[in-house]
């Protein structure tokens, strides 16, 4: 084991990217659910504001687990052109599975967010952090809807990742952050003692924290 659990794998993480600390251009965006307690831990640590990047895969009707696309917070959508092209799956069956994907996506929004709008990422330094990079696939879709927003950096920062999909996303983002990429990597729950899931309830108040905790250090430079 490398990490007790999220808390933990989100401090060592946060020793590692010191150089945006109290930056008013910064701010640290997780994915939910597993990517929240790690993320606040930066966030704290940071003093930058944490918020969620919902991000929905685009499954391929029958094989679900092949990701044809990916939809995310702010309305964009991004489509996997090649598999879409190669498999030859039509605007309809892309558009019923993206309507599906976009109720799941609004309820976590609501759930998380209390309908407050999604954080403005435009030439903002964004740091994007989930619980561990396995295939990437899920972090390669919020990165590459992200980018739509013009942000003027995307950092990727994970605990753990297999070493090919760290080395991978080198040239896919700005700058990639993976604190530790065991040569047997095998899956990211197996570096973690506490594992276990992440519930709405601790998504929902993790993010109340760390917004009360940007106003009282707000208040407090005044």
């Amino acid at each position: 084991m490398i990490f007790r659990d999220r808390t933990d794998a989100g401090q060592q993480l946060a020793a590692l990217l010191t150089r945006y600390a109290d930056r008013t251009d910064v701010l640290v965006l997780a994915l939910p659910r597993g990517g929240v307690p790690v993320a606040y831990e930066v966030a704290k640590e940071l003093n930058a504001p944490l918020d969620v990047f919902l991000v929905r895969k685009l499954g391929v009707p029958g094989h679900e687990e092949l990701a044809m696309g990916a939809i995310a917070s702010g309305g964009v959508r991004v489509l996997n052109e090649d598999i879409v092209n190669y498999l030859r799956i039509p605007d309809e069956v892309i558009d019923a599975v993206a309507a599906v994907e976009k109720r799941e996506l609004e309820r976590r929004e609501r759930a998380y967010r209390d309908d407050r709008p999604p954080p403005d990422v435009k030439d903002r330094v964004v740091i994007l952090i989930d619980d561990g990079l396995a295939t990437g696939s899920t972090m390669r879709a919020a990165a590459a809807s992200l980018r739509l927003q013009k942000p003027r950096r995307i950092v990727v920062a994970v605990p753990v990742s297999s070493p090919e999909t760290c080395d991978e996303f080198r040239s896919e983002v700005d700058e990639i952050v993976c604190a530790f990429t065991p040569e047997h990597f095998q899956g990211v729950g197996l570096w973690y003692e506490d594992f276990s899931q992440t519930s709405d309830e601790e998504v929902r108040e993790l993010l109340k924290r760390a917004t009360q905790q940007q106003q009282h250090a707000m208040s407090r430079a005044l």
